[in-house]
């Protein structure tokens, strides 16, 4: 379990965020959602513990952030942050590998290659494993990227959960690998110690796949709870200031008025 208590963050007397608390579970997909610099970047990144905070904890399975060293933490956490270049070339296998570096003792064992070809193939990259990552798409980086993260936290650790950070994850996808990548996730919480959080900006599918939503705005919680408590006009025009033909074109079907038939 992660949980984030009276978090608050300020930076150049910018109150970036103001007291929020949340409770992160294994699975269940959460997911965090905001118009921009509602803050959602900064949560996650003291999440992962990137950022510190000004005020508040950060606890994983119970422990304070600050009691883990960097290599212990990410061998359960992994992050994947918006920016992901890499400036020099390194074939896809390799990047892919670098999320094991946590866990390799000298050089790579027979199994951190095994999870690494597991965690592509889970991903549709087998056949990019010898491609130069500097000749890919952006869509492609984007799923090489997720297999490193993963194949970082592959393995369950014992006595902790895993953790997967992933923020704005759908950049760069087209439509149909937005849709698998959200479906992996789904099926990736049936293993039970995974708890997974996602920064989205599409309401359509936070409302298809989310099963917890956190709703910030200017750095405070506005909602947090099911799609149905959440993703509501109310709060849909006060966090993204829309009118009502607009709501009426974003808001999931579940709040759409019922039409009436006449016989």
């Amino acid at each position: 379990m992660l949980v984030l208590s009276g978090i608050t963050c300020v930076k150049n007397d910018k109150v970036l965020l103001k007291d929020i608390s949340v409770q992160w579970e294994p699975g269940r997909l959460y997911v965090v959602m905001g118009p921009n610099g509602a803050g959602k970047s900064t949560l996650l990144k003291i999440a992962a513990g990137q950022l510190r905070p000004a005020s508040g904890t950060v606890m994983y399975d119970g422990r304070l952030i600050t009691d883990f060293s960097v290599k212990e933490l990410a061998a359960i956490r992994g992050a994947l942050s918006q920016q992901q270049e890499l400036a020099f070339s390194l074939k896809v296998r390799e990047v892919v590998l670098m999320g094991r570096y946590p866990h390799i003792r000298g050089k790579p064992t027979l199994t951190d290659e095994r999870y690494c070809r597991e965690a592509m193939e889970l991903f549709g990259l087998e056949n990019l494993s010898e491609r130069d990552y500097l000749s890919l798409s952006g869509g492609e980086k984007q799923r090489v990227h997720f297999a490193r993260v993963l194949a970082q936290i592959w393995e369950r650790p014992p006595n902790s959960c895993r953790y997967l950070l992933l923020d704005e994850p759908l950049t760069f996808l087209d439509v149909y690998y937005q849709f698998r990548l959200m479906r992996q996730l789904k099926t990736l919480l049936q293993q039970q110690d995974l708890v997974i959080v996602v920064v989205l900006h599409d309401l359509h599918i936070a409302a298809r796949f989310a099963d917890n939503i956190l709703l910030l705005h200017n750095g405070r919680m506005v909602a947090q709870g099911s799609r149905e408590e959440v993703l509501t006009p109310a709060y849909i025009q006060q966090v993204y200031q829309l009118d009502s033909e607009d709501i009426t074109a974003v808001i999931p079907v579940y709040h759409q008025p019922k039409s009436v038939s006449h016989s």
